[in-house]
């Protein structure tokens, strides 16, 4: 593999893994449009969707682990809505990852197409009062929440993107979560999910194991730094930042399937 290359899978990796760490997603919402353009832009040869998606997989497993352990402590992760909705997810995660060995391009482009949409719309609209509750008084609707994990886990088992750019807006708007516990917490759902999603990908061939290696590499780097710098920025910022990322996307994915 040539050294250019390398560095600029490094680079997607590193400002992936940085945004994953502060906001609280995998990171594939950047990673995915990054690495499927990217390398040809800058004259390498592409790579498949199919590839990309096995990429991101891997990477967002090694991503959300350094966002957890910077987040562990400071009463961060609601351990209730993790169990509920990362077990749901991780079963979501298998039946998306393996079934989409069956999938075309196209169809797994409009798969992360749907989910960008409708995380778009869940972030723009209003959230108030959510950041004024304590952490430990926290209350959610259980079942609701591992319902939607389950249809989330499958969408996003498909595109290998760990579904937490899905799971932050439905934390923030459906089930009320605090922005930063939604962030650490979805962490930690995506960690779990990303176990189906990457198992899924690995046993039907999709990864290509040395890009996925410089990723990994970025993502404990990077996916830290990013989530001490979340625990500074005001909470209304972070969910500007998330809503124009997701929206940015949205629309870049969209116009290439059209």
């Amino acid at each position: 593999m040539e050294i250019g290359l390398i560095i600029t899978i490094f680079l997607i990796g590193f400002i992936g893994s940085y945004i994953s760490g502060m906001l609280g997603i995998g990171g594939s919402i950047v990673k995915y449009p990054l690495l499927l353009y990217i390398p040809s832009m800058v004259g390498f040869t592409a790579f498949t969707a199919h590839e990309v998606s096995g990429i991101s997989a891997v990477q967002v497993f090694f991503a959300t682990i350094g966002g957890v352990w910077a987040y562990r402590k400071g009463g961060y992760l609601n351990k209730s809505l993790i169990l509920y909705m990362g077990v749901s997810i991780l079963i979501g995660s298998f039946v998306g990852g393996f079934g989409s060995g069956l999938m075309s391009e196209d169809g797994i482009n409009i798969v992360y197409g749907i989910l960008a949409l409708i995380a778009t719309v869940m972030m723009f609209i209003p959230k108030k009062g959510i950041d004024d509750q304590a952490l430990d008084k926290v209350e959610f609707n259980r079942w609701l929440a591992a319902s939607l994990a389950l249809i989330v886990g499958i969408g996003a088992g498909i595109v290998g993107a760990a579904g937490a750019f899905l799971l932050v807006p439905i934390m923030l708007v459906v089930l009320k979560i605090p922005t930063r516990m939604t962030i650490a917490s979805s962490l930690a759902i995506t960690l779990i999910s990303s176990i189906g999603a990457t198992v899924g990908k690995v046993t039907t061939g999709q990864v290509e194991y040395f890009p996925a290696a410089i990723m990994v590499v970025a993502s404990l780097i990077a996916a830290p730094l990013g989530a001490i710098a979340g625990k500074k920025v005001n909470t209304k910022v972070l969910q500007m930042i998330l809503a124009l990322l997701i929206l940015g996307t949205t629309i870049k994915v969209w116009s290439d399937i059209f």
